[in-house]
């Protein structure tokens, strides 16, 4: 028996790809009850989680923000069944696993940190749907002292939904790389929306536009919270953009060919050579 708190893009399409591709039953709870209606119409539920039915789950899968994961995690600790894996499907790790991990130590239940790499630039449940995790990779975090065979089992289940890469690593490791694939992205996303010119990109833009400011479709209050906790690491990295790209301006307004096309001719054999190391 399985049980998702929380039923947005994340926790609605792990709820709609568990309950339907594989053979265990999916309970889940949602603060807006119209939203578990609707989850039960489609049968990404088999029915609405109660807490009386939280210490009946072998795996209970909080896809929520992050002060509100803690949240769960704190009040529900000693009422998760003995044994049991809780997940967190969380963009940052290391305000989540330390929590997680002592909770789990006190109360006999294994806590895994889990962050599904896929989404949309939409939010909510009428944009989840099954196949969102196909082809995808699971970044899990096991706290160190987690049993092979719990870690595995967690890892086949994800596969079994669509996952074709699960990543193991550490909340520290997990949350450096983050700052630079995600949140970074959304950043820079989000400020070059913001130039005057692009109120006047039609008929100008193809697939370059579209492809930068994709994300700029952000769920606000979410990526404000995840960025303010993992602040380090995203200011280093906005730091360090800001800087490359005061060389290119530098370089374009001196007319410096040389430095530019130098500069241009370094980004594309960064690229190649980090695709390159792919295979």
């Amino acid at each position: 028996m399985i049980g998702v708190i929380g039923l947005g893009l994340i926790g609605g399409s792990m709820a709609k790809a568990l309950n339907q591709s594989t053979d265990n039953a999916v309970y889940g709870f949602d603060t807006n009850p119209e939203v578990v209606q609707r989850a039960k119409l489609v049968n990404a539920i088999e029915e609405e989680l109660t807490p009386e039915m939280i210490p009946l789950c072998d795996l209970v899968i909080i896809a929520l923000y992050p002060e509100a994961t803690r949240e769960v995690l704190t009040k529900y600790a000693g009422v998760f069944k003995k044994d049991a894996i809780v997940m967190d499907t969380c963009g940052v790790k290391g305000t989540i696993c330390p929590v997680g991990e002592q909770l789990a130590k006190e109360n006999g239940f294994y806590f895994i940190g889990g962050h599904p790499m896929a989404g949309l630039e939409h939010s909510g449940f009428e944009y989840a749907r099954k196949a969102l995790f196909n082809n995808a990779s699971m970044i899990l975090v096991p706290p160190t002292g987690t049993p092979i065979a719990v870690a595995d089992k967690l890892k086949k289940l994800m596969v079994s939904i669509g996952f074709t890469n699960v990543q193991i690593t550490t909340p520290e490791e997990h949350d450096r790389m983050i700052a630079f694939t995600s949140q970074l992205a959304h950043v820079v996303s989000s400020a070059y929306i913001k130039s005057p010119t692009a109120a006047n990109h039609n008929g100008f833009s193809a697939g370059s536009y579209k492809d930068l400011t994709r994300v700029a479709k952000l769920n606000e209050g979410m990526w404000t919270e995840l960025f303010l906790e993992n602040p380090d690491n995203l200011a280093d990295e906005i730091d360090a953009i800001i800087k490359n790209l005061q060389d290119y301006s530098t370089a374009i307004r001196e007319s410096d060919a040389d430095t530019l096309c130098k500069l241009l001719r370094e980004g594309r054999m960064r690229k190649e050579e980090i695709d390159n190391e792919r295979f």
